[in-house]
C-alpha cells in the first residue's frame, strides 16, 4: 500500500489516497484501487480525515471532547466573534513584544 496525492485542477485542493495495487490474471497487469484517505492541509501539510462526499452530519453526531461546536443562535455568534476578537488582540501584543525582543 502507498499513499498517493492528487490535486483538483477544478478547486486547486489536494487529497491523499491509499492506493493498493492488484495483479489481474485475466488481462495480465497490474491494477491500482485507490481509497480516499483525506485532504492535504496547504499550510501544514497534514492529512486531514474526510469522507469524500462534502455532505452535513448527520442529526444524531455527537462532538469529541474538545472538538469546536459552531454557536446556533446569533446570540451566541456574537459572543464567539468577541471571543475570538479578544483571542486576536491578545496575539497581535504577543507577536509585537516578540518581534521587539529580536530587534534588541
Amino acid at each position: 500500500m502507498a499513499i498517493t496525492y492528487n490535486k483538483d485542477k477544478r478547486s486547486g485542493l489536494t487529497y491523499a489516497y491509499a492506493t493498493t495495487y492488484v495483479w489481474d490474471k485475466e488481462k495480465k497487469q497490474s491494477r491500482s484501487k485507490r481509497t480516499l484517505i483525506g485532504r492535504v492541509d496547504e499550510t501544514t501539510g497534514e492529512i486531514v480525515p474526510t469522507d469524500g462526499r462534502g455532505r452535513k452530519r448527520s442529526p444524531s453526531y455527537v462532538p469529541e471532547v474538545g472538538e469546536y461546536v459552531m454557536p446556533k443562535t446569533i446570540k451566541e455568534l456574537r459572543a464567539e466573534v468577541l471571543r475570538l476578537l479578544e483571542e486576536n488582540s491578545v496575539l497581535r501584543k504577543e507577536i509585537q513584544k516578540l518581534k521587539s525582543k529580536r530587534t534588541l
